[in-house]
């Protein structure tokens, strides 16, 4: 008699468990969706303060951010990139995205040599769309 009363009472303590794992199914799979379907921005390395312009607009192709700090130096996905190895950047991330445009930001105090080098690199790797950053 007491090893029937024994279940009964184990059976009663064991039905008040609560089962997690379909709650934690949907959060990994609500994780999941909003990690697929986030936006991931890109960003040139450093901050600039970048020349105003009245005719500026909005880009949303896949960019190449080059960035160009008032002491001149030029930086590329977050690192410091020497001028002379522009181009074969600008030839690498074609290869990956062929359709990109380059924008250039650059800073109110950076030289046009600089400028000028990375219009250079972008017209010899064959990228049509070079555009300089701006506030408006």
């Amino acid at each position: 008699m007491k090893t029937g009363l024994m279940k009964k009472r184990e059976d009663a303590e064991s039905g008040g468990e609560i089962d997690l794992t379909p709650m934690l199914d949907v959060v990994f799979i609500l994780l999941i969706f909003f990690i697929v379907t986030s936006v991931f921005v890109t960003e040139a390395g450093i901050d600039v303060l970048k020349p105003e312009a009245s005719t500026a607009e909005s880009r949303n192709r896949d960019l190449i951010l080059i960035a160009i700090s008032n002491d001149g130096q030029i930086w590329i996905d977050g690192e410091q990139i020497d001028p002379r190895f522009i181009r074969s950047r600008f030839e690498r991330r074609l290869a990956e995205t062929p359709n990109a445009s380059v924008v250039i930001q650059g800073d109110r105090a950076a030289q046009n040599e600089q400028v000028m080098t990375i219009l250079r690199a972008a017209r010899d790797a064959n990228i049509a769309a070079v555009s300089i950053s701006t506030e408006n």
